[in-house]
């Protein structure tokens, strides 16, 4: 967000249409990124009273100019006796668009094609307009990964190798302890591969193997975290007519009695889950991290 102006970047690599068929006729709701690009961002924080605030959180030593928002609403219910063509407000550490029913429908459509989408927010009477909304489509590539970061399975580094964050459906926990699949790293072996392609088709396959994973894990967080297994890696590798996958953590592959579990849990997914294997050669490594949690007074 920036003054009079709101931007939305879709990665079109990141569209399901599952977004639409599964949302309310009058509502688009859409959970944002972190944005790189912005030096501010909106948080909602609880004051003694128990009511919610809204604040921005700057960098230290910059003037706010781009503030970055956690999730978008589009509500399709603005009616013409407003007085408004469309208004847009920030809610909680979000950001709230009105739009008349016509004007639902026509971004549906704009959403359904990739096309970009301008709104023009403010009174119908001519006035001067407060905001602008804008919907753009990207070609967005994943970040490279340029720390130094080896894998857990055998030490392999990940340098320059693509990644993409990944944002768990569900909470793993258990005596005090969480698991959570963080980002997957994706490294192609054919060189005609597209990877903004590959994304697309691997985005619900990641999601089942990350939440099989973690399923498959927690009643075993306390054993791992006294071994000192606080992170691992879950290496899949694919080919046109074989997968095969192997799980380690400090360069060396866990031990046997977890890796029988996992393939109870891992096969189903990988043979009749509810979304394909990917037919690219390539690997997909997964990184989890189990970690402490701290009890809230």
């Amino acid at each position: 967000m920036e003054m009079g102006h709101s931007y939305i970047h879709i990665p079109k690599s990141s569209f399901h249409e599952k977004v639409l068929n599964a949302s309310n006729e009058h509502v688009i709701s859409v959970g944002a990124g972190f944005s790189p690009e912005a030096d501010s961002h909106l948080v909602c924080v609880q004051n003694e009273e128990g009511a919610y605030q809204t604040q921005a959180n700057s960098m230290p030593g910059k003037t706010r100019t781009v503030t970055g928002a956690s999730f978008v609403v589009f509500n399709g219910a603005l009616k013409a006796s407003s007085g408004f063509i469309a208004k847009s407000s920030i809610v909680e550490d979000g950001l709230m668009v009105q739009i008349p029913p016509e004007t639902m429908e026509s971004l549906r459509s704009a959403l359904r094609e990739q096309t970009d989408f301008h709104i023009t927010c403010g009174k119908n009477d001519g006035g001067e307009v407060h905001e602008n909304v804008t919907i753009l489509w990207v070609d967005r590539t994943p970040a490279v990964n340029g720390t130094t970061v080896g894998s857990g399975v055998d030490g392999r580094a990940l340098d320059d190798v693509h990644s993409v964050r990944l944002q768990q459906d569900a909470e793993f926990e258990l005596n005090g302890r969480s698991i959570r699949c963080t980002e997957v790293f994706y490294q192609l072996k054919a060189p005609d591969s597209s990877l903004a392609a590959v994304l697309s088709a691997c985005s619900a396959f990641q999601k089942e193997i990350a939440l099989a994973t973690c399923s498959t894990l927690t009643p075993h967080l306390a054993v791992l975290a006294s071994s000192g297994i606080n992170s691992f890696s879950l290496r899949i590798s694919t080919q046109a007519d074989m997968v095969e996958y192997q799980a380690g953590s400090g360069g060396r592959l866990l031990p046997q009695r977890y890796m029988n579990e996992m393939d109870s849990a891992l096969i189903p997914v990988i043979h009749g889950g509810g979304a394909s294997v990917p037919q690219t050669a390539m690997d997909m490594e997964f990184v989890f991290f189990v970690t402490h949690l701290f009890l809230k007074l």
